[in-house]
C-alpha cells in the first residue's frame, strides 16, 4: 500500500510539473509557472527515492503504470476530457504489467 501511495503522489507531482511547462510553452502562460513546475518535478524525483524497490530501474518501470493511470485522471479532472474505453483498456494492461514488475516473486 505504501508503494501505491508513493507512486500516486509521484505521478501527480510529475504531471503537475510537466503541465506547468506545457502551460508556459503551449498555453502562453507566464514564465512564473516554471517555478512551481520545477519544484513539483523535484518533489516527484524525491518521492521515487522512497520506494522499497531495490533497484531504481525497477522502481521507474513499475511506476510507469501508475503514471499512465494518473495521466488519464488528469485528462479527465483538469483538462475536462473523459478517457474512452481504449484509454481504460490500455491503462489496465499497463497496471497489470506494473504489478508484475513490482510484486512478482522475489521482488520488494
Amino acid at each position: 500500500m505504501k508503494q501505491l501511495f508513493i507512486y500516486g503522489a509521484a505521478a501527480l507531482a510529475e504531471i503537475g510539473g510537466c503541465f506547468a511547462f506545457w502551460a508556459w510553452l503551449r498555453m502562453d502562460k507566464s514564465p512564473i509557472w516554471l517555478i512551481p513546475g520545477m519544484l513539483s518535478l523535484a518533489l516527484f524525483a524525491w518521492l521515487l527515492t522512497l520506494s522499497d524497490a531495490v533497484a531504481a530501474g525497477r522502481t521507474y518501470a513499475a511506476y510507469g503504470g501508475i503514471y499512465i493511470l494518473a495521466s488519464l485522471f488528469w485528462l479527465w479532472a483538469v483538462e475536462d476530457m473523459r478517457p474512452d474505453r481504449w484509454d481504460a483498456i490500455g491503462a489496465t494492461i499497463c497496471l497489470l504489467g506494473a504489478a508484475i514488475i513490482l510484486y512478482g516473486p522475489g521482488r520488494t
